[in-house]
């Protein structure tokens, strides 16, 4: 099929490339040219693994471009909607201009028969109202929340565990013919998936726009109720990680997100809730996501549990000492710093006078334009030469497993360690003579 994608950013571009893979003609459009610069050359503007190799097949086979003209998305069969809904600047509701913006001028190239498929996060409701212009357009819209895991979302976008279609449906829950035909439109884009088993499930619109953020604000209670183990196991000496492993065996819990460290980051779970309880609160229902609010708030905490740790471990002030921050991103296999723990672990010790040396092996250059002030070094191990204290805040292999204690023992005099991620073996380095501190854990 022709296909259009509308809005190259995170998720249009892997989008574009991963569908090109699969043998579709696809144009992806943004407004952005220097966007549109990068990816027509095949490379992303951001590390994602195995999408660099995917934009240039897809270029070379003729199968994928990109433009800023939004009329070469003229003559699509569909056109998928994948701009950004980032968080108010004055509140916690989605800001969705763009995705407005981007509905109305498609509009203008749309033709009959034609099928938009939305696929930003957006709050429930939004679908069945820019449905109004699409359907004025002679084309139909369908919602396909996408669940993609930064670091492997070329994987979630041509297998994903479940494709999720919103589709307009009549006064008994029906889909509307219209509706029907494009299901089966999109059914066809992604036959592969489908044919390998993947569930395709049709609802209305308010299920597959709720489908996302609650998907999110699950993964991110699950997070913040390991991490409120964590701070009760820390006044008890109670060890959170054999707490999280015992209750992971039972199948109804999992061990899966029972991780406890200084919490999640990004640009998707700390936006999602907060624009979920705004959607909530207009709505009002307010009281039913209220634990959310709980939720963020525990998350928040235990980015100030880990500068305690390092404050601490250092006699009870950073001021004047020489810390390395091992993690910018906010997750590892990412060079994305929205929110991330790592970045505002880092910039909180600056702030109490510690000279910061922050190292990532994708972040930097992301890091560098949000918080300046910190020093970044691209070398591990030059970032950890001199340290007084190590932090370990986003979990990449070479630091949770390619960095010894006896080879840091060469690089600094230093013998703290922070964990900010429960990732290492807390014997292994307290018998290298280090001294060891880790989140929630004796």
């Amino acid at each position: 099929m022709k296909l259009s994608v509308i809005g190259c950013g995170y998720l249009g571009a892997v989008h574009a490339a991963a569908m090109a893979s699969l043998g579709h003609q696809v144009i992806g459009i943004d407004i952005d040219a220097r966007r549109v610069a990068m990816l027509s050359a095949g490379e992303a503007p951001f590390f994602e693994p195995q999408l660099n190799e995917l934009l240039r097949a897809g270029i070379v086979a003729g199968r994928l471009s990109f433009s800023t003209h939004i009329d070469e998305a003229r003559g699509a069969d569909v056109h998928f909607l994948a701009v950004g809904t980032p968080q108010r600047r004055d509140g916690s509701a989605a800001d969705l201009r763009e995705v407005e913006t981007a509905v109305a001028e498609l509009a203008d190239v749309l033709q009959a028969g034609d099928v938009v498929v939305g696929k930003s996060t957006v709050p429930v409701g939004t679908a069945q109202r820019l449905a109004t212009t699409v359907d004025g357009a002679g084309a139909a819209l369908l919602w396909n929340p996408e669940f993609l895991r930064e670091g492997w979302a070329v994987k979630d976008t041509i297998s994903p565990d479940r494709i999720v279609v919103g589709v307009a449906t009549d006064e008994t829950g029906t889909p509307t013919d219209r509706a029907q035909v494009a299901a089966d439109t999109l059914r066809g884009v992604y036959t592969d998936a489908v044919d390998n088993g993947v569930p395709f499930l049709v609802t209305d619109y308010a299920t597959s726009e709720l489908v996302k953020v609650a998907a999110n604000a699950f993964l991110a209670t699950k997070i913040s109720f390991i991490n409120a183990m964590a701070e009760i196991a820390e006044v008890t000496g109670a060890d959170v990680m054999t707490l999280a492993d015992a209750l992971g065996h039972d199948e109804r819990i999992g061990r899966r997100f029972l991780g406890a460290g200084v919490g999640f980051g990004g640009g998707c779970l700390p936006k999602d809730i907060r624009a979920f309880v705004a959607r909530a609160e207009e709505l009002g229902r307010g009281e039913s996501v209220s634990f959310l609010r709980a939720v963020d708030e525990i998350n928040l905490r235990r980015r100030d549990r880990a500068v305690y740790l390092v404050e601490e471990a250092l006699g009870g002030s950073v001021f004047g000492k020489r810390i390395t921050v091992l993690g910018a991103a906010f997750k590892p296999h990412s060079d994305d710093v929205r929110d991330s723990p790592a970045l505002d672990v880092a910039a909180r010790l600056h702030g109490l006078g510690a000279t910061v040396v922050v190292t990532d092996p994708a972040a930097i250059d992301n890091a560098r334009r949000v918080s300046p002030q910190l020093t970044y070094v691209a070398g591990r191990d030059e970032a950890l030469r001199d340290a007084d204290a190590v932090v370990l805040v986003t979990e990449w292999d070479e630091y949770r497993r390619q960095l010894s204690p006896e080879h840091l023992a060469t690089l600094t005099p230093g013998r703290i360690v922070v964990d900010g991620r429960n990732c290492l073996d807390p014997a292994v380095w307290r018998a290298a003579g280090f001294h060891y501190y880790g989140m929630g854990r004796p």
